[in-house]
Formats: structure tokens, C-alpha cells, sequence
């Protein structure tokens, strides 16, 4: 049976933490440790939760913010459908896990989406 997990990815926080508020001032602090980056990549980087990073990227990343990759990503352990009491008695006895038992909330509330502009209307000369 797998045991479904899942990541907060801290990036956003630690680059407020040390005074990087915007993710165009990753982009030269990047190049400078060999990973070459567009701003929209760095920006997606910072903005969502990556499925894949180069350890390269994770390592400049740690450096450039005095972090360790413990710091940047938080694994923890996603609630599932009800599972059977013998392999939760199990799982119970086993000891305890590494993981967090459930997703931490975050810390920093995300903004609200902004409202999408409506479409102009040309309307004929009169």
C-alpha cells in the first residue's frame, strides 16, 4: 500500500525572510552560482510549487539564502480515505514517522486573485 505524501515548498517565505521581494532579483544571484534561468522560470520557481528541480537550482537556491534544503521543502504526510484499523494499528506500534501527520497552515496568507478586466467594447463612430 503506498502511503501518499505531499510538500510545502517555502521559497516565497525564506526569499521575504531575507528581504528578496521580488523574483526578478533571483535571476543575477542564480546566474552568478552557474544556473541560468529566464525570469519566468524563476518567477513560476517562486510563485508555485515545482514537480521537478535540479539539485544544481536547489543548491544555488540554499546558498543564495543561507538555507538548507530541509528550510525549503517540508514533506509531510497527506490524509487519505479510511484505511483499514489493522494497518493503522500497524503503522501505530511501528513507531513514529519523519513526516508531519498533517499539512501545516500556511503562514502567510496568499492574496486573493485579482479580478480578470473585461473585454473592451468598440462601439461604431456615430
Amino acid at each position: 500500500m503506498s502511503v501518499p505524501v505531499g510538500y510545502h515548498w517555502h521559497l516565497r517565505r525564506l526569499m521575504a525572510e531575507r528581504g528578496l521581494f521580488a523574483t526578478t532579483e533571483l535571476v543575477p544571484l542564480l546566474a552568478q552560482r552557474g544556473v541560468r534561468l529566464s525570469r519566468e522560470q524563476v518567477y513560476r520557481l517562486v510563485t508555485g510549487i515545482p514537480e521537478r528541480l535540479s539539485l544544481a537550482t536547489l543548491a544555488a537556491l540554499c546558498d543564495i539564502l543561507g538555507a538548507t534544503p530541509g528550510d525549503l521543502v517540508e514533506p509531510y504526510r497527506k490524509p487519505s480515505s479510511a484505511r483499514p484499523a489493522s494497518r493503522l494499528s500497524a503503522r501505530r506500534a511501528a513507531g513514529p514517522v519523519a513526516l508531519a501527520p498533517d499539512p501545516a497552515p500556511p503562514e502567510v496568507a496568499a492574496p486573493a486573485p485579482l479580478p480578470r478586466p473585461r473585454r473592451a467594447r468598440i462601439a461604431p463612430r456615430p
